[in-house]
């Protein structure tokens, strides 16, 4: 008996990584399947798709040539817009097949974050546990089941793209990798601007996980190398009596606090990834100035912007540990109570500062924490575009950077434990089942607009626009009581609107 389990064993560990695509692909699939079935729901996808005249014409040299120029619907996204058209050549204007091309797009996410990231860290089992987070997370339900955030995917496909070739770049330095990773984040800013932070990403997984630089514990210096060359330095150093420490000042250093002169060729290689960000960030500022979509500070002041995007912030973690009573918007309420915002911004310094001084212990916390702050700045409304306080489908790429740290550091805290190993899987397996319960329920709010809205009535306060949506689905469908009901309810909370 044991010598035939032998091989059965010896077969999957060596096609591990097939079976945890295949398992993540597998649990995606099946939670979002459902979508098949699913309408196009008034919010966007009625503008984007089925009243968007060069949308419904399909793949066309005219369709095209608006792609690239239209500031459309305030943004600027043009290869979203062909996605779009290419799904109606397949489709047509059946909902169906546009929604699965979204789940497609999230899976073939989920399999590039598992692969890249095993790549890099060479860690398997915290590279899948993100992955997993990552694909059956509720709060990534809004950018897979909605069609029209088809630009979440999208981009965060070109994202995780660009991160993996810049991998390969820092492992081994040429123009043909780098040229690949400016490929995919111009691909990528080309199906939604959000991206515009990668490269600052790029230098936080300089430090952790590709550690072309570093900080000594002891306040001295390490020396800026590929990412190959320290894997081959740490090699050579194994073995070495501790006389071998006594090593000559490296030609690149950083110092024992925060990196700038020292690190130059890292920040000299980002500056094309930057030009890029800056460009997008201009085209996107005249698109939404010229369709409307920024709030003046007129009427959304300077420091109700900054109270609302420290709240954002927390309660994207809150939502994150606790997801129930998501909503396809919330609406904003422009002023707050002043413990809430002070209570947010206490605990964002709180956790900004632990991760500063934790740079050396845990650096994938640093890291990560880092990310989250980052990759959720352009989004965060301290720009204000459109009505929503905060928005589920902003935390599609922003929240990878804390499931990183979390799986790396209960990893870490656990090292010691007797049966870690048993605890880990069960308590993994408990959490993804209980996120696959969750985000199958999550997904059915958005099978047609008389189940998203009526959800979003329920779980938030004073949502004007989802009552005025509701109103326009009964009124579409003739049913004028029930219409004129929520027009009036949506009147009473914004007389103004």
């Amino acid at each position: 008996m044991m010598l035939n389990d032998y091989p059965q064993k010896e077969v999957i560990r060596k096609h591990l990584d097939l079976f945890i695509c295949l398992f993540l692909a597998l649990v995606t699939a099946f939670i979002y399947w459902q979508v098949k079935n699913f309408a196009f729901v008034s919010y966007d996808d009625l503008a984007f798709i089925q009243n968007n005249p060069h949308v419904r014409s399909g793949l066309t040299l005219r369709g095209i040539q608006w792609a690239f120029t239209t500031f459309y619907e305030s943004y600027w996204h043009p290869l979203s817009w062909l996605s779009h058209m290419a799904a109606v050549e397949l489709f047509g204007l059946k909902p169906g097949g546009h929604h699965l091309i979204n789940v497609v797009i999230h899976i073939a996410n989920t399999v590039l974050l598992f692969l890249i990231l095993k790549k890099m860290t060479r860690a398997i089992w915290q590279s899948a546990f993100v992955a997993a987070l990552f694909a059956l997370h509720p709060l990534h339900v809004e950018s897979v089941a909605w069609v029209a955030e088809r630009k979440d995917v999208l981009s965060a496909f070109f994202w995780i793209l660009t991160i993996g070739a810049y991998a390969q770049y820092a492992e081994k330095p040429n123009a043909q990798r780098y040229l690949l990773t400016l490929l995919f984040f111009i691909l990528g800013l080309m199906s939604k601007p959000m991206i515009v932070t990668l490269p600052f990403t790029l230098l936080l997984l300089d430090y952790w996980p590709l550690k072309r630089f570093s900080f000594d514990r002891q306040g001295g210096t390490q020396e800026v190398l590929p990412t190959g060359a320290v894997n081959r330095r740490k090699k050579k150093r194994k073995g070495q009596s501790s006389d071998s420490n006594k090593i000559s000042a490296p030609s690149e250093s950083i110092p024992s606090l925060f990196p700038s002169v020292q690190i130059r060729p890292l920040l000299l290689e980002k500056i094309p990834l930057l030009i890029l960000s800056a460009a997008s960030s201009i085209i996107t500022y005249v698109a939404q100035q010229k369709g409307g979509a920024m709030e003046s500070l007129q009427n959304l002041p300077l420091m109700e912007r900054i109270a609302n995007a420290t709240i954002a912030y927390s309660i994207y973690l809150f939502k994150m540990c606790w997801p129930l009573n998501l909503a396809v918007l919330y609406p904003h309420p422009v002023t707050y109570p002043i413990w809430q915002s002070l209570g947010a911004a206490l605990l964002l310094t709180v956790i900004t500062l632990s991760a500063i001084a934790w740079v050396r212990r845990f650096p994938y916390f640093t890291m990560g924490w880092f990310w989250y702050l980052i990759t959720l700045i352009p989004v965060i409304g301290l720009v204000q575009v459109g009505v929503q306080a905060w928005a589920d489908r902003y935390t599609y790429i922003p929240l990878v950077g804390i499931f990183m740290a979390m799986a790396w550091g209960i990893s870490e805290l656990t090292k010691k434990w007797s049966y870690r190993n048993k605890i880990l899987s069960i308590s993994a397996g408990i959490v993804i089942f209980l996120l696959t319960v969750l985000s199958w329920q999550q997904i059915q709010f958005w099978k047609d607009d008389f189940s998203l809205y009526p959800h979003a009535i329920r779980v938030t306060k004073n949502n004007d626009m989802a009552h005025n949506n509701l109103g326009t689905a009964y009124y579409n469908k003739g049913d004028l009581d029930r219409a004129m009901r929520h027009y009036r309810v949506a009147v009473e909370i914004n007389p103004q609107k």
